[in-house]
């Protein structure tokens, strides 16, 4: 029996199947075997077209990169003309876009890579239409960016987060606080430090010993579920921050627009007629959870219109020197800031300081 066979029969059974705390242990034992049937899909179709056989060959450039992921025909190429006076074919048949198109926007001061990626479609994640090579693409991005029909929106919405998280993505969710640590011997040792109302020693044990790893030291500091408790056994998942564009709302009436609204992550936008793409914009800035740090060289005035941009998560003088150039480090003294990150403008600061959205730094090395 093939793989896809095996998976397709072992998600028939989970959909059959109720949910009950009688199932609970039988559900999380054939979500175990799932997991492991689909890594050794991935791993399969990884050897036959060789090492660099997934993804497309796009250089990684900018401070941010962003993919703009949907199904054939929604609006995906125009976006990118719109937003980074970059062309790509548009057209009304399906399948305009055959390759990865990149096209860069300026925003605030920061480059960020815009990635129009070719349509997938339904069966993507099983290597159906270039699929595995969209989401391959995809993975490796900052923010994904699902561009969907409006007059059709949460079918095409369910369907490419089922291809999505297939393929290990994890939208707009924060990794699982699980400690997970593979032992020679001495089986299963599990703690909590919060009750547990998904999971069990028994099925964490079943679920350990469908990886042929009985021996293990297990710590939840969360409520997790089996999902996420396999996800960190795993160890190959991704957690992107997503946002879904709206396309098309010059097709519909103001009511259907407010229902659409209402979706979590949305942001509602015509790419054909420019209609809030400002607002898309200030989204994507807030999800990638960017920040903006200027220079100032001792004796001049601040630099203003070359920030440097940092992650909001890596953001100390010592994040900021190496977003600079890694050596600034080895004749580093002290630093001056000046901003909301300091009581007293200028003030001194180690390189342990952390920094917020807009501070002044001048670095004093080493004489």
């Amino acid at each position: 029996m093939s793989v896809l066979k095996q998976i397709k029969d072992i998600e028939d059974e989970i959909n059959r199947t109720q949910r009950n705390k009688a199932t609970e242990f039988h559900l999380g034992t054939l979500k175990a075997k799932l997991a492991k049937l689909k890594r050794e899909l991935l791993a399969d179709s990884t050897k036959k077209k060789g090492a660099g056989g997934d993804g497309f060959d796009v250089n990684k450039s900018g401070d941010a990169r962003v993919g703009l992921v949907g199904f054939p025909s929604v609006g995906k190429s125009t976006l990118l003309n719109k937003l980074t006076n970059t062309f790509s074919e548009v057209a009304s048949y399906e399948f305009t876009t055959l390759t990865c198109i990149p096209g860069v926007i300026q925003y605030k001061g920061a480059k960020i890579q815009l990635l129009d990626l070719p349509g997938i479609i339904e069966g993507a994640k099983d290597g159906k239409g270039r699929g595995r090579q969209v989401i391959s693409t995809a993975r490796t991005c900052n923010l994904i960016i699902i561009v969907l029909d409006c007059l059709k929106p949460l079918t095409h919405k369910r369907k490419i987060e089922y291809e999505l998280e297939g393929f290990g993505i994890r939208l707009n969710k924060k990794p699982p606080n699980i400690t997970f640590k593979k032992k020679e011997k001495g089986g299963l040792n599990m703690m909590a430090s919060c009750p547990l109302t998904h999971l069990n020693t028994e099925l964490v044990n079943a679920i350990l010993k469908e990886y042929k790893c009985p021996n293990a030291d297990v710590m939840f500091r969360c409520d997790a579920t089996v999902d996420e408790f396999i996800d960190v056994i795993e160890g190959n998942r991704v957690y992107i921050p997503c946002i879904y564009a709206m396309n098309k709302i010059d097709q519909i009436t103001i009511e259907e627009l407010d229902l659409i609204d209402r979706i979590p992550n949305c942001c509602p936008i015509s790419a054909n007629h420019e209609w809030n793409l400002d607002g898309l914009l200030e989204k994507i800035w807030e999800y990638l959870d960017l920040i903006r740090l200027y220079t100032k060289p001792k004796g001049q005035l601040t630099d203003f219109g070359a920030p440097v941009i940092v992650k909001r998560e890596k953001r100390t003088v010592e994040d900021f020197c190496n977003r600079i150039h890694k050596h600034i480090l080895r004749q580093f003294k002290y630093a001056w800031v000046w901003g909301s990150s300091v009581k007293h403008a200028p003030q001194k600061v180690g390189k342990e300081h952390t920094l917020e959205d807009e501070d002044i730094v001048q670095i004093v090395k080493k004489i």
